[in-house]
């Protein structure tokens, strides 16, 4: 009985992953009969749908294009300091290249560009404050582009920004 219950248990919790990791639409046309009728269902509609989903897919990707700019910024080269085994602390040099997405369609988006060279410079006043320390990890990485997403939204004085996009982020 026992033995019973814990195939199950285990059959639950594959078929949960399964959901999980593909998501529900694609765990149903896997089985048996669903699949059967979807393709059915095409079939006797035309090739409008095939049309239909082309044209949305396509008009979706043109409202996010031209909803979200993407700004970069020069390279960013500042200095952080380190603590070593014995307990010394030394500088180490940190090398950020970044990019800004915004959404140019919030109240504000305007400020971005022209605030550009002071975000540059709250990022650069923020980075000289870390430690070598601080970006370990992929926690670290989110802390970073969070308060650098903060003092963005600051100092452009809108919710535009969206995210920053890291492109080389080499402590040496």
């Amino acid at each position: 009985m026992r033995g019973a219950l814990l195939v199950l248990a285990c059959l639950v919790a594959l078929g949960g992953g399964l959901v999980a990791s593909v998501g529900p639409s694609a765990v149903m046309a896997l089985l048996p009969g669903s699949g059967d009728e979807a393709g059915e269902a095409h079939a006797d509609e035309g090739s409008a749908p095939d049309a239909d989903q082309a044209h949305a897919g396509s008009a979706a990707g043109g409202v996010g294009d031209d909803r979200i700019v993407v700004t970069p910024f020069q390279e960013i080269i500042v200095n952080i300091t380190s603590t070593t085994a014995t307990g010394r602390q030394t500088t180490r040099f940190l090398k950020l290249n970044l990019a800004l997405a915004y959404d140019n369609t919030l109240p504000g988006a305007a400020n971005i560009e022209e605030r550009k060279l002071f975000m540059r410079d709250s990022i650069q006043d923020y980075l000289r404050q870390l430690n070598e320390s601080d970006l370990q990890g992929s926690i670290g990485l989110v802390r970073l582009k969070a308060e650098l997403l903060r003092r963005a939204r600051a100092i452009s004085d809108s919710d535009a920004p969206q995210e920053f996009l890291i492109a080389d982020l080499i402590v040496q």
